[in-house]
């Protein structure tokens, strides 16, 4: 913290714990000038709040001070093949309103993000916050992102979307950050976030329409080159071999596994399934063939989980996505093969659960996508270096009004930078 500014003081403050001055100092190891100094500015832009009084020792008592999540807002959205949930959160990520619409993604990215355009205005209006209180949009897609450039790439199922400037369009409405990535990836955030926050290697497995997993390893999401890390699905798996996959490919394990061979495997047998909500219902129900479909499907999907376990080596895998809320028979399938076929010393510590935080963990973690890149500490330390207009006349409410507008809009164009 020798060099650190007020972006790197809030990351410390940012687990919610209020802190005294003499705290920060103690944990920083900087002077309480400096601990002022830094906090000063994160005052003036409402991310630090002074709390009730610490415990007094003797003598005044120590003031606190913590993070002010509800200073700004993340704008988070979770788009899938056949749905969209959008959502508004504050910097903690935990969700104000929220909107889950059937949409189609192959309606085009135009119909799609004018919906979700259209929907964070709304949300806006319901809690009473201008747009210039957003500091990024987090967006989730069902398919290959370039995440540098927040571009889908040959997305198997999203006709129209390949290389569409996805954050350009966004920003005609927003004029923030618009971070994109995979569906699967910011599920595997959302998750982490949310249940697993001391988890640094795991894997989050989506399996529903598609089958795509999302990999934390040391602590950080990994992406791969083109961004198509964890896209497990198209994996050749035994039981698939002949079988044809809508990729063009043969064998893959999305092909017998995902939720529309499913329904197909169910309809031969007599029963009604067309979506992951019928196969789902058919398992709840006790349906004996329905039961075994889902158990074989988890253990196709161990049979690739295996390969994984001995590559990354993983302590947690997290089962989500619609097949998952068939509940144990999927996950008991899973953990048949990987504990089988894995070595002793791979699966001694390996946790293979089913998700907590369930369909809300896609838009939980494009939050969490767009706060991290807005509260990155460089940025936030880049308004060290700005003069505070105004600064030392906040006892006039006017002057103060105006020191807030103008601290907002360095905010903003720091996040920006």
């Amino acid at each position: 913290m020798d060099n650190g500014g007020p972006g790197d003081l809030l990351r410390i403050l940012r687990d919610g714990r209020p802190r005294t001055r003499a705290d920060l100092a103690e944990i920083t190891g900087l002077g309480r000038a400096a601990i002022s100094s830094r906090l000063e500015a994160l005052l003036v832009l409402g991310l630090v709040v002074p709390v009730s009084d610490a415990a007094s020792t003797g003598g005044r008592p120590s003031a606190r001070l913590a993070f002010n999540p509800g200073a700004r807002l993340a704008a988070a959205a979770d788009v899938g093949a056949t749905h969209a949930t959008v959502a508004l959160t504050d910097l903690s990520g935990r969700i104000l309103v929220e909107t889950t619409e059937p949409l189609e993604i192959s309606r085009g990215p135009e119909t799609v993000l004018d919906w979700l355009a259209m929907t964070l205005q709304g949300h806006l209006q319901t809690v009473k916050r201008p747009a210039t209180d957003i500091v990024a949009v987090g967006i989730g897609l069902p398919g290959p992102v370039e995440h540098s450039t927040g571009k889908p790439t040959s997305p198997p199922i999203m006709p129209g979307w390949d290389g569409f400037d996805v954050p350009a369009y966004v920003r005609q409405t927003f004029e923030v950050p618009v971070l994109v990535d995979n569906d699967v990836n910011i599920m595997a955030l959302g998750e982490r976030a949310t249940r697993w926050p001391n988890e640094d290697n795991m894997i989050f497995l989506k399996v529903a329409t598609g089958i795509g997993s999302g990999i934390i390893s040391g602590g950080i999401l990994q992406r791969g080159a083109a961004g198509v890390a964890g896209d497990v699905g198209h994996i050749a798996v035994s039981k698939a071999a002949g079988i044809q996959c809508r990729c063009g490919k043969t064998a893959c394990l999305e092909a017998i596994a995902g939720t529309p061979a499913l329904a197909a495997q169910l309809r031969e047998n007599g029963l009604e399934a067309t979506t992951a909500n019928d196969v789902v219902s058919l398992v709840r129900s006790g349906d004996l063939a329905a039961i075994q479909a889902v158990r074989q499907a988890g253990r196709d999907i161990g049979e690739m989980l295996n390969m994984c376990v001995s590559l990354i080596n993983p302590s947690l895998i997290v089962v989500g996505g619609s097949l998952a809320q068939s509940g144990e028979h999927l996950i008991a399938g899973i953990r048949e093969t990987v504990y089988a076929r894995s070595t002793p010393l791979a699966t001694q510590r390996l946790n293979i659960t089913q998700s907590e935080t369930g369909p809300e963990a896609g838009v939980v973690g494009a939050s969490i996508l767009a706060i991290e890149h807005a509260l990155a500490p460089h940025r936030l330390n880049d308004l060290a270096t700005t003069p505070h207009p105004g600064k030392h006349q906040n006892a006039d409410p006017q002057n103060a009004e105006r020191v807030a507008q103008a601290s907002r809009s360095r905010l903003r164009d720091a996040v920006a930078s």
